[in-house]
């Protein structure tokens, strides 16, 4: 299976799938950050359609902040995976203290990212969720809940790729999936792309405005 070439490859690519959503007015683009956002730039772009960040922080296991034991999003939205929280008797006030500090993040990231812009208004929308790749979905199954508790009209999810397991459970919790990518054994999201670097927040801040200036030219 071919890999990327870097983000914004896979974020064109992306975009042509994306095709019936360009030239409406009630679509709107959100991406993960930070490495959803050169994607998420890319399909808004070629839509023409407004791009904003949904900051998802992953709650890492204390001692082992890879494995995540849940996530949060805006509005105080957390998702526990109860599971492995039980397995390795996790206690509430380790989780609520690890919740307290990805909190911070969360805030510093929103208000870092969008300035004082406000967050787009996602009432009858149709709302374009966009990451980097999937892997178990458990920022996407936050970032999901938290944009339904914003009133949209349609939800789709939009990703260069993902695992097969995850992109069948997802699908159960969105309209619609698209995935150009969906390979037999998933390893990782750096494994399909040649050129994966980090994003930096200067980047996603540059390309957060880049868009709003191509939409609102002064």
């Amino acid at each position: 299976m071919e890999k990327y070439t870097d983000r914004a490859q896979a974020g064109k690519i992306l975009a042509k799938k994306l095709r019936a959503y360009a030239n409406r007015s009630d679509r709107v683009v959100l991406a993960l950050p930070r490495g959803g956002v050169p994607i998420g730039f890319e399909v808004a772009r070629a839509l023409k359609a407004p791009l904003d960040v949904l900051v998802v922080r992953k709650l890492g296991v204390p001692g082992n902040s890879e494995l995540a034991m849940g996530a949060i999003a805006m509005n105080g939205i957390r998702m526990l995976n109860e599971d492995l929280i039980q397995e390795l008797q996790i206690s509430p006030s380790a989780i609520d203290r690890v919740t307290q500090v990805e909190q911070q993040e969360l805030e510093r990231r929103e208000s870092a990212y969008r300035g004082n812009r406000p967050p787009l208004n996602l009432i009858d929308k149709t709302v374009i969720l966009v990451d980097d790749g999937m892997a178990t979905g458990a920022t996407m199954r936050v970032a999901v809940k938290a944009v339904r508790a914003l009133h949209p009209a349609h939800i789709v999810i939009a990703i260069p790729v993902a695992a097969r397991d995850t992109c069948q459970e997802m699908l159960l919790l969105v309209d619609e999936l698209i995935c150009p990518l969906i390979p037999e054994h998933f390893y990782t999201v750096g494994t399909w792309y040649e050129d994966f670097p980090q994003t930096s927040d200067e980047e996603v801040c540059h390309l957060l405005g880049a868009n709003h200036d191509s939409l609102h030219p002064h």
